[in-house]
């Protein structure tokens, strides 16, 4: 029929929300940053940082998975409903002191971290500069030099240097992010472009701060890159770093290497996962961490 919208046109639908799930704003320099939260506020919490283009709202499948804990996820700057930095300031100390100012606004005396490639190299800052405030810290796919070096490193520097400016229809979008997340599930894309994308002027556009997060990755300040080693070594809580075995990003010998020089981490390698471990095998990245959950979550008895 004339003018009927293609199946693959049409917007993607909003992302059910969980029971009782629920959002607040918290204040750090000068930015508005979205918290998600799911679960008893009285429950172990466990806070949740996201990748590089990701969103709070990644951490949902999670959250469904774990019940007796409180997860809090936040749209770190510049993503999702969290304010756009207009200094462009997306470096690690930035993001560190956001969380430090979340953990502050929510109360929390101590808690378990997670964190996905960049949300993992904030949680290693944090988790070495707050050891009392931790009960154990979770890292999926990323370790000492996968920002800076390798086949994983370049792959997200050419992803973000040939990043379209916006797209003429969802079906476009849709083409885009299946070819660059070709492992994604369709209820994992239909999240993804829900939470990345928006209409704007007749085009979608990026819902995240693109062209600042992209140049602060393609040509980022040495001076505020941050080398892992001296983190990861100084880290005193239970570590679990949670890799792929199709990975291009977190290399084994690596993760070997940090399991050798800090006896408090260890690892995992999930079958079958790419860099997006708990998009691609859901199902094993959350038994893995209830697992790790079991054996080193603060209990309610340990908040006050």
């Amino acid at each position: 029929m004339t003018g009927a919208i293609a199946p693959l046109d049409r917007a993607p639908a909003a992302p059910e929300k969980l029971p009782g799930e629920r959002e607040s704003f918290v204040s750090s320099g000068g930015l508005r940053l979205r918290v998600r939260e799911w679960g008893d506020r009285d429950a172990p919490p466990i806070v949740l940082l996201h990748g590089l283009r990701g969103f709070s709202g990644t951490w949902r499948h999670l959250a469904a998975a774990l019940p007796g804990y409180r997860l809090i996820a936040i749209d770190q700057r510049g993503r999702g409903e969290s304010d756009w930095d207009p200094a462009r300031n997306y470096y690690t100390d930035a993001y560190v002191a956001d969380l430090e100012a979340v953990v502050d606004a929510l109360g929390l005396t101590r808690f378990v971290l997670i964190g996905h490639s960049l949300g993992g190299t904030n949680a290693y800052v944090y988790a070495a500069r707050h050891p009392e405030r931790l009960g154990a810290l979770i890292v999926e796919d990323i370790a000492p030099g996968s920002s800076v070096s390798g086949e994983g490193a370049a792959r997200i520097r050419a992803e973000m240097a040939a990043l379209p400016v916006d797209f003429a229809s969802w079906s476009e979008a849709r083409d885009y992010w299946r070819r660059i997340r070709p492992t994604i599930g369709a209820a994992g894309l239909e999240q993804r472009l829900a939470e990345s994308l928006c209409e704007r002027d007749g085009r979608i556009g990026w819902r995240y701060d693109a062209a600042g997060i992209s140049a602060t990755r393609i040509d980022p300040d040495p001076a505020r890159v941050v080398d892992l080693w001296p983190v990861v070594d100084a880290i005193t809580v239970p570590t679990l770093v949670i890799r792929g075995a199709k990975s291009d990003f977190c290399p084994l010998d690596t993760v070997l290497e940090m399991g050798r020089r800090n006896p408090r981490i260890t690892a995992v390698t999930v079958t079958d996962a790419s860099h997006y471990v708990h998009d691609d095998q859901p199902e094993a990245f959350e038994g893995i961490v209830r697992e790790f959950l079991g054996r080193h979550a603060p209990s309610s008895g340990d908040l006050g």
